[in-house]
């Protein structure tokens, strides 16, 4: 029974038909880049580059790790406080701290760590110019040294030996914090903790001596300058002498006697003022009493008026008793009344005694302020001559007072600058003693071997995708898609995931092939369902198989199991294999025959028993025969064909260097190219699709082999 897949209708005379496929337009595809399951395909694919390269770096730095000499190293930690001690008010060595906090300071102190000078104490410390290690007297260097000569032995070795302890020193400050660490390293653990150690107090001692070498330049510098000032002192004071005694200018208690004398005059005419005008007031109360002066105040603050008021009324309120008890003329009466008159006279005769003093006051206090004031205004006419002078007077005390504050400063801060001479100010102090290292601190032998393993690893992807780029290969079904502009069928399994006896045709599969076969009968339903084939096509349905030609094996494998496939679902093929019997000296007679009009195809095909596929081999390749010919008798064979199979299956070979199959190619419904994935050059798969653009056709599929798979 014909499988409905490949059953075409029934056409006659094929003679008459003067007809061949034409080539649809070739779907577009997207430009495909590199994905990830292909940069997997690569670094398998070349494996073998990349191990390589890293066992070789490994084996590398295991042989360095084993043969270098082991080297130690020690740390000494010094923490910087960027506030100094304040010993003194007014240090040299300013103690503010900056607004980082004093970080970039410390990290000044990292390059002072490393200067000659802290080095060169160190190194006189301990005496490295004597160490083999750092003096450079190797057989080497001392082999050197003759051929090339050099100047003063004793400068020579300090320098070489100052070179070595920087190479072999490493002064490192952590992140946030104020601790220097100084490493030394050395191949003698001791000599690197001792030199670590010595560095350090050479660091301390340098910023103590560098600190007393300011105090001691500023005492010095300020010291020089004090004979100059106590010298401008002395012209000044002599200056403001000089000018007083010239102008009859006395001072008392840093003032001028005649503005002294002037001031307290001024204060007792102001008093003598006030005193007048108190008494003033009085008389013209006085006087302005008349006949009754003893309403004024002085005299109710007077005790004899008090005293001679209290008496009247005693004396009235007897006469006022007698004159109801006695009568007017009774002697009592009388005498009472003698008294009353005598008592009131002495009243009057205290109010005008009153009286009397208070103008007698008024006219003494006048007189004492008009002779204050007569001698203010001599005083001064006076003063003004003196306030002439006494601005230059004013002048000359300014200068000397600024020029004794300027020397007293300076005589203050020349015995405190000589002072800090002896203080060590510096806030700093070694933390940590450098101690002999108990472990190597190079070469790391381990991580070096897998440093430089996993390195290689890296190096050798590197140059695994470069090889790559320099020399691309079918990496995916997108990439020969966008190569070729033609779908991907299927991808295949390499031979190692099928085991198939490919030969005799029909012969039984074991069930590790069953999926290949699914996958080659899914890409025969593929290409006959794109409808590129024209309806009631008088020729038998073909595929045309093709590669580069390194890929023959799997295009030969791929064309058999396309026609087992349609083999196994009933449907009678012909398979047609172009590339058999070239290793024969007398080849039979087959396809190319054919194209030559020579054989009929049923004489020379043979038919395998017990399958449904008939073979037709390549043939004599003896002549060579016209295309327009060749293309004749392609288009009269299939046509034939279309009687007793219902598909033809051609191995095309490889394109490129096989001219003879260009009828089959003008006349085949698909034509199918057959690359390795991870294997396939692109410059091949170009090639082949140029060869069959040639031919004027294009690729109508493609079909990958996964080895991997």
């Amino acid at each position: 029974m014909q499988s409905s897949l490949l059953s075409m209708p029934q056409q006659s005379s094929p003679e008459a038909v003067q007809y061949s496929p034409e080539v649809g337009p070739a779907p577009s595809y997207a430009p495909s880049s590199v994905e990830l399951g292909d940069l997997k395909r690569i670094l398998v694919r070349r494996r073998l580059l990349i191990f390589g390269i890293a066992l070789l770096l490994a084996l590398a730095a295991l042989l360095y790790g084993l043969f270098t000499p082991a080297l130690y190293s020690s740390v000494a930690e010094i923490i910087i406080d960027p506030q100094d001690l304040q010993v003194v008010n007014n240090d040299v060595n300013p103690s503010k701290v900056p607004p980082d906090g004093g970080i970039t300071q410390v990290e000044s102190q990292v390059a002072v760590v490393q200067s000659t000078g802290v080095l060169l104490r160190a190194i006189a410390a301990t005496n490295l110019t004597e160490d083999p290690d750092f003096n450079g007297q190797g057989l080497v260097s001392r082999l050197l040294g003759g051929l090339l000569g050099s100047g003063s032995a004793e400068t020579d070795n300090t320098a070489k030996t100052l070179d070595a302890l920087r190479r072999r020193l490493a002064v490192k400050r952590a992140d946030k914090v104020l601790v220097i660490d100084v490493i030394v390293t050395t191949k003698n653990a001791k000599t690197a903790a001792k030199v670590a150690q010595a560095i350090a107090e050479a660091y301390l001692a340098d910023q103590a001596a560098a600190r007393a070498q300011a105090a001691t330049d500023a005492s010095k510098s300020i010291t020089a300058r004090l004979d100059e000032q106590r010298k401008r002192v002395q012209q000044a004071e002599n200056a403001v002498e000089a000018y007083k005694s010239a102008n009859n200018m006395v001072m008392a208690a840093g003032n001028l006697v005649s503005d002294q004398e002037l001031t307290e005059i001024n204060t007792q005419l102001s008093a003598a003022q006030s005193r007048t005008a108190a008494l003033k007031a009085q008389v013209d109360q006085l006087r302005r009493s008349g006949g009754a002066p003893d309403a004024t105040s002085e005299a109710m603050r007077s005790s004899v008026i008090s005293s001679l008021r209290a008496q009247e009324a005693t004396l009235v309120d007897q006469v006022s008793q007698f004159g109801t008890e006695l009568g007017p003329r009774h002697p009592s009466m009388i005498a009472a009344q003698q008294q009353l008159r005598d008592t009131r006279a002495l009243i009057a005769r205290e109010l005008a005694r009153i009286a009397s003093a208070a103008e007698t006051d008024y006219e003494r206090a006048l007189a004492n302020q008009q002779a204050l004031e007569a001698k203010v205004a001599g005083m001064k006419s006076k003063s003004l001559d003196t306030d002439q002078a006494s601005v230059k007077l004013r002048e000359l005390q300014r200068d000397l007072e600024a020029v004794r504050s300027v020397y007293a400063t300076y005589l203050q801060r020349a015995q405190e600058t000589r002072e800090q001479v002896n203080v060590d100010s510096t806030n700093a102090r070694i933390i940590s003693d450098a101690m002999p290292a108990l472990k190597k601190s190079w070469p790391p032998l381990l991580l070096l071997v897998f440093g430089a393993f996993f390195g290689g690893l890296g190096l050798g992807t590197g140059l695994a995708l470069i090889a790559e780029y320099a020399s691309p290969t079918v990496l995916s079904s997108g990439q020969m898609q966008s190569a070729i502009e033609a779908p991907v069928l299927a991808v295949l399994p390499g031979k190692s995931a099928t085991r198939r006896r490919w030969w005799p045709f029909g012969s039984a599969a074991v069930p590790a092939a069953q999926k290949t076969d699914a996958v080659a009968g899914l890409a025969l339903r593929r290409m006959f369902s794109s409808g590129r084939r024209p309806p009631n096509w008088p020729l038998v349905p073909s595929i045309l198989v093709t590669s580069p030609t390194e890929d023959g094996a799997a295009r030969g494998r791929v064309a058999r199991l396309l026609a087992n496939a349609a083999a196994a679902r009933g449907s009678r093929v012909l398979f047609i294999d172009i590339s058999a019997g070239n290793d024969q000296k007398e080849p039979q007679p087959g396809v190319l025959d054919v194209l030559r009009g020579e054989y009929a195809f049923q004489a020379v095909s043979r038919q395998q028993p017990g399958s449904n596929v008939a073979l037709l081999g390549r043939g004599r390749p003896t002549a060579v025969f016209q295309e327009a010919q060749g293309v004749f008798y392609a288009q009269h064979m299939l046509a034939e064909a279309r009687r007793n199979f219902e598909l033809v299956i051609v191995d095309g070979g490889a394109l490129i260097d096989n001219l003879n199959a260009s009828p089959l190619v003008a006349m085949v419904d698909e034509i199918l190219l057959v690359a390795t994935l991870n294997s396939t050059p692109m410059r091949d798969v170009t090639a082949t699709s140029q060869a069959i653009s040639v031919m004027g056709r294009l690729p109508t599929g493609a079909l990958l082999v996964d080895e991997a798979a």
